[in-house]
């Protein structure tokens, strides 16, 4: 049901419920039917299914088969070193893994732990969990909403959505019905939310949704989804298949063609695990891993925190970051940026004073903390810091202009009035919508009414927040104040463009990634206009071509209609979880690689599902953080383009280990390979191949994992992500340098034999 569509009446009616509350029975007997109020976990893994899950992979295998024949040989000590190597990289992969799923645990402490209802026609407070649908619940300032609302009545109600929305204001929250329509989640000025904070005010609402049936619960089921596979890990997969597929092949080669020459079988099974071994990297796995390793702990000095170690090279095969607006491009606090002050209209007890300011620094209830910080609705905030910052504090025009009486905010006036004591008279000032504040206009100023609409819609076009300012002088304090008597007939003295500024290096970073080959788009929960102007201003709407949508605009597309666009929009505004996910998925069915930032709850499954999800640090959710692949511990967007580089020179760095490694290889692949076609006994068993390349590929190896950056790695676009470890030349390279290396080896020293080397004899 469309709670938000219906009256509260009806809400009522369809919850088999009233305002006075639940019977403790009745509640008891819904929470049997319903379950209780909390996030539910899909089913965990257990240790052992993790632990087995490392053993899967068909190059593990392959080494595991070849130590069960090297057992049965007699070759145990073969056997020993090859299970050994195998535990070794089973057990990084496992402790990767078994760190990675906490977004859950995250999500469930965003819920309350108490929440206050009204059970038996009193109020009570109840543990959170135990909240069903039907439920009464009281909220104050200060409470986390505990389950889904429709509100029955507030009282200057705001709420902080930012971590549910992506909306960097408070949300003015009341009881009204709404018209038909679609309305995305920010918009639902009369519901509140699991998870979300009471800024101010209280109110009394019928809980509608609890447990997995809120958003917050249909968020944790879009995290609840396997992980994705990053560019190596595929690419590693491929080479591993690839690579078994080739030394399985070789090795029935070798063994038939030795069992027609009749060999003895034993030295045949002897032969053909020697071949297995040379022919599988065995070190591959946990050089990478420490290549990883160490470009994540480079990363960590560059405020980059890598908590699943592959996503360091995905970095580098990016093609899109889909980054989240509010505290990632911008800094997550209101701010005054154009004021506009009407030159024919003064107070006579504001004569001497900028009348703009004066009712900035008069009209707010921030106040400060001990510490000197502000506290308070974030636009007020702004407001009265601009004032402050231009010598206009709050407190030192209290002490000639004492606040006596004051009309707060509500949704339906959208309005503020303050009434101050003067030598003169009662000076009111009234804050609020412009487009309301025309309509309460004095007489003498309706004829400015247009020219002063079209700065403000000039503005507004520029994404700016507007807010107006009105004043006027009553000789004495009216009986009775009421809004018929105070905001009418007043002079309109100026108003203020706000807006949450862009990052200044984020600009920068948007420039450099466009020079990378990657391409960068905005998914806000933020309005249309504000988006569009952010992103101009970044670089991030640059041509004719780049799109902006909405969410409302994205629902109404088909999977098909929006496959066609989704490459050219740049900047989503008012968008849902579902819609992110959404995004992602469509960009990644393109074939591209995405990269999603985001610091909020709604970014969570987005974060989880991207190619590699970027949470902030600072502002950033538990949940966003746990769900991310990588945090930035400076909310910075330029430190991801400083990742990205360190992504393509680790991918850089792995291809020369792998082509340094597979050489080295392929040169004991041909020395065994040709030895019998020149009548020689086997050159190396499996032993001595794990002892060589234990000496020679691993510690050398890891040498190149400091190669310095190729100087164009941030000039050139990113690697296609699809492209195979064995492309280009590096099959042709491996082959002739390996032959080169082991061709010598097979024809030399030709009275050696197998049991010579078996016991080290010269």
């Amino acid at each position: 049901m469309d709670f938000h569509l219906v009256p509260v009446a009806e809400v009522a009616r369809s919850l088999t419920t009233s305002p006075i509350g639940l019977t403790e029975e009745a509640a008891q007997q819904r929470l049997v039917e319903y379950g209780k109020n909390q996030i539910e976990d899909a089913k965990k893994k257990t240790v052992w299914q993790l632990l087995l899950h490392q053993l899967t992979d068909f190059m593990i295998l392959v080494l595991i088969s070849a130590a069960i024949i090297s057992g049965l040989v007699g070759e145990v000590k073969s056997t020993y070193v090859i299970l050994a190597i195998v535990m070794i990289n089973a057990l990084v992969g496992f402790f990767q893994e078994y760190r990675a799923e906490k977004a859950m645990e995250a999500l469930k402490k965003m819920a309350s732990a108490q929440a206050q209802v009204l059970r038996n026609k009193q109020a009570s407070k109840v543990e959170a969990s135990e909240l069903v649908p039907g439920d009464v619940t009281l909220l104050e300032a200060g409470n986390i909403i505990p389950a889904d609302v429709r509100f029955i009545e507030t009282h200057a109600l705001k709420v902080d959505e930012s971590s549910l929305t992506g909306e960097s204001t408070n949300v003015e929250k009341n009881a009204d019905v709404l018209p038909e329509g679609d309305y995305p989640l920010g918009d639902r000025l009369n519901m509140g939310y699991k998870g979300t904070f009471v800024t101010n005010g209280r109110a009394t609402a019928y809980v509608v949704g609890t447990g997995m049936k809120t958003e917050l619960g249909r968020i944790a089921k879009l995290i609840q989804t396997d992980e994705v596979e990053t560019p190596l890990q595929k690419r590693l997969a491929v080479f591993g298949k690839s690579l078994s597929v080739a030394v399985l092949v070789l090795c029935l080669i070798f063994f038939g063609v030795g069992w027609l020459r009749g060999e003895p079988l034993l030295n045949l099974l002897l032969v053909s695990i020697s071949l297995a071994v040379a022919a599988i990297p065995e070190a591959l796995p946990a050089v990478v891993t420490i290549a990883l390793a160490l470009g994540a702990k480079r990363l960590v000095k560059s405020h980059a925190l890598i908590r699943k170690l592959p996503a360091v090279e995905t970095l580098g095969s990016v093609t899109y970051i889909c980054t989240d607006k509010t505290g990632t491009l911008t800094l997550n606090k209101m701010t005054v940026e154009q004021t506009y002050e009407v030159p024919t209209f003064t107070l006579s007890v504001l004569a001497s004073r900028n009348g703009l300011l004066t009712a900035m620094a008069l009209n707010n209830d921030v106040v400060n903390d001990p510490n000197g910080n502000w506290l308070g609705d974030s636009t007020e905030v702004a407001l009265a810091q601009f004032a402050a910052d231009k010598t206009y504090v709050r407190t030192i025009l209290e002490t000639q202009f004492p606040r006596i009486a004051e009309l707060p905010f509500d949704s339906q006036r959208k309005c503020m009035t303050t009434l101050h004591q003067t030598p003169e008279g009662i000076l009111c000032i009234t804050k609020g919508a412009v487009g309301v504040l025309f309509k309460q206009l004095d007489s003498s100023q309706k004829a400015s009414i247009p020219d002063l609409r079209k700065r403000v819609d000039a503005m507004a076009e520029q994404g700016y927040r507007m807010l107006g300012y009105a004043g006027k002088l009553l000789p004495e304090l009216p009986a009775s104040i009421v809004p018929e008597t105070i905001e009418t007939g007043l002079g309109f003295i100026g108003f203020a463009g706000l807006i949450d500024p862009p990052r200044d290096e984020a600009r920068q970073a948007v420039a450099e990634c466009k020079a990378a080959g990657i391409i960068p788009v905005m998914i806000t929960g933020d309005h249309k206009l504000t988006a569009k102007a952010v992103a101009e201003t970044l670089g991030i709407l640059s041509s004719a071509d780049d799109l902006v949508m909405t969410g409302s605009e994205l629902a109404n597309l088909d999977e098909a209609a929006f496959d066609a666009v989704v490459e050219n929009v740049r900047v989503y505004a008012r968008v849902d979880p579902e819609q992110k996910l959404r995004i992602v998925r469509a960009l990644q069915a393109r074939h591209q690689f995405v990269a999603m930032t985001g610091d909020g709850v709604n970014d969570a499954p987005a974060l989880k599902n991207a190619d590699i999800g970027i949470a902030m640090g600072i502002n950033g959710t538990e949940v966003a953080k746990e769900a991310a692949h990588m945090i930035l511990l400076d909310d910075n967007f330029a430190t991801i383009v400083k990742a990205v580089k360190h992504g393509r020179r680790i991918f850089d760095n792995i291809l020369k280990f792998i082509r340094y490694i597979m050489s080295g290889n392929a040169g004991e692949i041909w020395a065994i390979f040709l030895a019998p076609f020149f009548g020689l006994p086997i050159p190396l068993l499996a032993i001595h191949i794990l002892w060589v390349n234990l000496l020679t590929d691993g510690l050398p190896g890891l040498a190149l994992a400091y190669e310095p950056s190729e100087k164009n790695s941030m000039k050139r676009p990113p690697v296609d992500p699809r492209q195979p470890i064995f492309s280009g030349s590096l099959p042709w390279f491996i082959l002739w340098v390996g032959l080169l290396i082991g061709g010598p080896r097979s024809a030399s020293r030709p009275g050696l034999s197998t049991m010579e080397l078996g016991t080290g004899k010269p």
